[in-house]
């Protein structure tokens, strides 16, 4: 670890030259000039793209063993639990331990849990029951990472510079969804299923080492605590008092619990875009959101200007509603895709802005806990969602379901903008 870059404060900006003609739109890499951010930031990589490949090969072999999709749906949920606990604990725990040290004990744990996945795969072991355990495991181990990890930023970066780091990460992340299950179809014909697990084993210890090489973020509280029941509550409490952070989760969770469709690409895919071919069909919906947040990403030079943070959110996410109405409405494969590509450009601003919000608004000792709630608000709502739109699709149809869910997203957003002048007033 280079002793220089142990500061337990966030850098101090460097004033930025004025970005000319197009390089006012590119991606803002100035983040990236600092090398513990940098360090975090290529970690990222790494997982991005090594998760996915578990990500397809648990659901692949649970379908391989018993034929049926029920089970791989009652998997998917098995992760949920632990994810939901071990966040809202992790973020606790973030907040009273050396932060760098939380993610290289989380990181050996995910590491070793991708190597147990390749063990049982390459004996032959065919239990479900081993599955599902070892997947609990491992979102328990990412609970614990995630709020650790996301809350290091602010101590890495300066706060002007926010905006464009989460804009790098995001769009790192949306481009493991799509290169991820692209190169785990390319490489389980050639070497196998049980050596995605091993492949994604082996790439972590990239992440190990890059982690291992960040400085020392120990809490800047002086008073120690401990990371227990009444500390997560006392992370609801912050979370109640202060208006804007709740207003950006409750922005979060309008736009997907009512507005992510995912649930119902197999059925349009089967349905309504079957002329164009089913399997080419479902592939394309299912990226375009991913592929639509990259490009959003990589023209994000104009999130580091832009101060009215909240607006930045209501913005997205009403964008995001009515892209999702647009692909509702959609007879058209191609127009469908335009729109969902149209969507995950306003989830990306949404993702950037709202990190940005968590991270500037919440104080230091806070931003753990913070954190925590944010990863289960990410993962819970589109799993609600799944729910919510499976049962409306099947009442009224696929289309009117998507394109009802978009239109109750930008009434919901609109009438939350409305009623909350906080999230309005929000600006650095």
């Amino acid at each position: 670890m280079d002793t220089s870059e142990s500061s337990t404060e966030s850098p101090t900006a460097a004033p930025a030259p004025p970005r000319r003609g197009w390089r006012r739109w590119a991606m803002d890499t100035r983040p990236l000039r600092r090398p513990a951010y940098r360090r975090l930031w290529s970690s990222t990589i790494v997982t991005a793209v090594g998760s996915q490949l578990t990500a397809v090969a648990v659901p692949k072999q649970i379908y391989d063993i018993t034929g049926s999709s029920a089970w791989v749906g009652a998997a998917s949920l098995a992760g949920l639990l632990p994810l939901i606990v071990f966040a809202l604990w992790g973020g606790a725990v973030a907040d009273t331990v050396d932060r760098r040290k939380l993610l290289l004990i989380t990181n050996v744990g995910i590491a070793v849990t991708s190597l147990l996945f390749w063990v049982q795969a390459a004996v032959g072991l065919d239990s479900v029951a081993a599955l599902m355990v070892l997947l609990a495991v491992q979102q328990a181990f990412w609970g614990l990472n995630a709020p650790a990890r996301n809350a290091s930023i602010a101590r890495l970066v300066p706060a002007d510079e926010l905006p464009a780091a989460n804009a790098l990460g995001s769009t790192v992340m949306q481009t493991g969804q799509v290169v991820g299950p692209l190169l785990a179809g390319v490489l389980i014909p050639v070497i196998g299923l049980p050596e995605l697990y091993l492949v994604d084993a082996l790439a972590l210890c990239a992440t190990v080492w890059a982690v291992l090489r960040l400085p020392a973020l120990p809490p800047q509280a002086a008073v120690a605590r401990r990371a227990g029941v009444r500390e997560i509550a006392a992370g609801f409490r912050y979370l109640s008092a202060h208006k804007v952070l709740l207003l950006s989760f409750l922005a979060d969770i309008i736009a997907m619990v009512f507005g992510m469709p995912r649930a119902l690409f197999p059925q349009l895919a089967a349905e309504s875009f079957a002329p164009w071919g089913e399997g080419l069909a479902l592939g394309l919906l299912f990226a375009a959101i991913p592929v639509g947040a990259v490009a959003g990403g990589l023209f994000s030079g104009a999130f580091s200007r832009a101060r009215r943070h909240g607006w930045m959110v209501i913005g997205s996410v009403v964008a995001w509603g009515a892209a999702v109405t647009g692909f509702g409405l959609s007879r058209n494969l191609w127009f469908a895709v335009v729109f969902l590509a149209a969507a995950g450009v306003a989830d990306m601003v949404s993702m950037v802005f709202r990190g940005a919000i968590l991270l500037s608004a919440a104080t230091d000792e806070m931003r753990g806990r913070m954190q925590g709630v944010f990863t289960v608000v990410v993962a819970g709502g589109p799993r609600i969602a799944d729910v919510l739109h499976g049962t409306a699709g099947a009442a009224f149809g696929p289309h009117a379901a998507v394109a009802g869910g978009g239109l109750l997203v930008v009434v919901l957003m609109l009438g939350l903008a409305a009623a909350a002048p906080a999230l309005r007033r929000y600006r650095i």
